[in-house]
């Protein structure tokens, strides 16, 4: 079985690419430091651990396994910390990610998958975005991986360098067989909080912001099932071995879901209220971003299966019971 190297792959999204990719016949070797990953999570592969600004142990690591591809998803990710210690954003998810394609490019390899996200294009009051929206990101998070993208198109027209790019927006739910989840620490996703509020790990769920310009007030987020996510990447990875070029795709449903309308789901998946209080706005958080985009449905196949908010919360509602991230 060919090998993809999978930065990152003890985390969320990483954890069930390499599930993802395991089934389709492919070997996922994880490449990460742990700092926010968790070891339990590399069930499906090898665990090599390293930085992305080690490059002395990347070409060990791409010496040893000679991958196919490698598909990116290793980096800093919180808008709050970001729009803090932006240096923090800029030196680990560009200087890193820079590493990591010059390493990719010298050991010849050859596609690379890219995990981007919605976050590079900012504040659009009222417009569902697609691809040609213009990029105009609101902190370092989304600004550094902006900037990613531009070093990949750089390395593409240089290197001949192939690679896809996936924008995608809120990621939830979990792997319905429950043997991976959604585990951050310190949390900072809506869905797992939610669920720890209602199920006492927590005292409550503060709701960032209610006075936003929306129907009630707060925020509105398109989410994605992370297994219809994965799906994608392993479509972008065949879409890239069969040679048809580099591409840009959003992934998103195009449903908007307030935080009021999450909590309504949950209360209604779970029969149990969340607690709550109202607290003010996070800088750094658009208003409104949901996805108008059906390029990867029609240029892919894409066809997102589990992402109604119902599955997705009950998805992670069976992670969450399971108690296996408290191990």
């Amino acid at each position: 079985m060919a090998n993809v190297l999978v930065t990152g792959g003890a985390g969320f999204i990483g954890s069930h690419a390499c599930k993802a990719l395991k089934a389709a016949g492919y070997t996922p070797v994880t490449y990460d430091n742990i700092s926010t990953g968790w070891e339990d999570a590399v069930k499906f592969g090898p665990l090599e651990k390293g930085d992305l600004l080690d490059r002395s142990r990347l070409d060990e690591v791409f010496a040893k396994y000679q991958p196919l591809a490698v598909m990116h998803f290793a980096a800093l990710s919180q808008v709050g910390e970001a729009m803090k210690e932006p240096g923090k954003y800029w030196r680990n998810n560009v200087t890193g990610s820079l590493t990591l394609i010059e390493a990719a490019v010298d050991a010849g390899v050859k596609n690379f998958v890219f995990s981007s996200t919605c976050a590079t294009y900012g504040e659009h009051d009222n417009v569902v975005l697609d691809e040609n929206t213009p990029q105009l990101p609101l902190n370092a998070y989304g600004a550094s991986k902006r900037a990613i993208e531009d070093v990949l198109r750089d390395f593409g027209a240089a290197y001949d360098l192939n690679h896809v790019i996936f924008r995608y927006f809120n990621v939830a739910g979990g792997d319905p067989e429950a043997e991976i989840g959604e585990f951050h620490d310190p949390e900072t996703h809506l869905i797992p909080i939610m669920l720890q509020a209602i199920d006492g790990k927590r005292d409550q769920l503060t709701i960032h912001g209610t006075d936003y310009d929306t129907p009630d007030g707060t925020c509105i987020r398109d989410y994605v099932h992370v297994c219809d996510l994965v799906d994608a990447h392993v479509l972008g990875l065949k879409w890239l071995e069969d040679g048809k070029g580099n591409r840009v795709f959003n992934l998103g449903t195009g449903d908007g879901f307030s935080v009021r309308q999450v909590m309504d789901a949950s209360r209604t998946v779970t029969n149990m209220e969340v607690p709550h209080s109202e607290g003010p706005r996070r800088a750094g958080d658009a208003t409104k971003l949901v996805s108008g985009s059906t390029r990867a449905l029609e240029e892919l196949g894409w066809e997102p299966k589990r992402s109604s908010m119902s599955d997705m919360i009950a998805d992670a509602w069976k992670w969450h019971k399971s108690g296996s991230y408290e191990k």
